[in-house]
């Protein structure tokens, strides 16, 4: 099955450098970039990446991703990944689609490992969120993992492009989650939805507090305008719980100072995730102020 590796970059030439510097080809690479201002145009250029440059407000998490699909098509799958992550084997991307040998997997999520100076906090997130055990998943998982049966991260997915259209493709308004927004329409549909532990990207963050809670304020609008996610899939359980006592059982082994950080930060990330959820009654200038997609708001 033929595919293609498609990358959306802003101003991030030099995280773009070390991806690349990851694959094993670029000849099936494909860059969308949003009229970067660091060079990142001249090192396409040199590279003979094949890329097309797009205004920076026409940048859409859903719509530029689906654009790849109108600009290049034809592949059986495409792949994503953002411009921070990059490959932690040469074979990561080959492992990444191995199972759409099962006609029935739509789409594949790959394992992200935190990078190599990532704080522990970060770490951590990566390691509760990505195993190394493989799974598929479909609706019969819903009463076991509820909303986390569409659980999906396009920092380093594929998708099969007859399934990806079937579900009407990626949306072009939502803020995020354009990821499990396709894996849930799908999920629905009846395709199945993979996570390959052994497809090894490197991909982390190491947000501030504030960072923190201007991501979960986004996600409670995503989730909020998308209510058919969680009234289909349900919440995650206990899941969050589960997160919080892993997190600091990793902690009190990594360093024990970064606990109160992490207990300040849970709390932000619940308190901005319900003002979210309730985005509907706030100004549109106060959730451009909340938010970390300010475009999304167009103020």
């Amino acid at each position: 099955m033929t595919h293609l590796l498609v990358v959306p970059t802003y101003n991030g030439l030099q995280d773009l450098k070390r991806l690349v510097s990851s694959l094993p080809s670029l000849s099936n690479l494909f860059v969308i970039d949003s009229s970067s201002k660091d060079g990142t145009a001249q090192y396409l250029n040199d590279m003979n990446i094949d890329h097309i440059i797009i205004p920076t407000s026409e940048f859409n998490h859903g719509g530029t991703r689906q654009r790849a699909l109108v600009e290049r098509p034809g592949y059986d799958i495409y792949v994503f990944m953002t411009q921070d992550a990059y490959l932690a084997e040469s074979v990561a991307i080959q492992n990444l689609i191995a199972p759409f040998e099962d006609i029935h997997v739509g789409a594949v999520c790959g394992n992200q490992l935190p990078h190599n100076d990532a704080m522990p906090i970060g770490e951590h997130a990566r390691v509760f969120n990505y195993p190394d055990i493989s799974s598929t998943k479909s609706l019969a998982d819903i009463p076991k993992l509820g909303i986390k049966t569409a659980f999906m991260s396009n920092s380093f997915a594929a998708y099969r492009t007859t399934a990806l259209q079937s579900v009407g493709g990626f949306p072009d308004h939502v803020i995020l989650g354009e990821d499990m927004y396709v894996a849930a329409k799908m999920l629905m549909s009846q395709w199945k939805i993979s996570y390959q532990g052994n497809a090894k990207c490197h991909h982390s963050h190491d947000y501030s507090l504030i960072e923190e809670g201007k991501r979960y304020f986004d996600i409670g609008v995503f989730l909020s305008r998308e209510n058919w996610i969680q009234d289909y899939f349900g919440s995650a359980g206990g899941e969050g719980l589960r997160y919080v006592k892993s997190e600091i059982r990793f902690l009190s082994r990594r360093g024990k100072y970064w606990i109160p950080n992490a207990i300040a930060r849970n709390i932000i990330k619940m308190l901005s995730f319900k003002l979210g959820k309730k985005e509907k009654y706030l100004p549109t200038r106060l959730k451009s102020y909340l938010s970390m997609h300010k475009r999304f708001w167009k103020v």
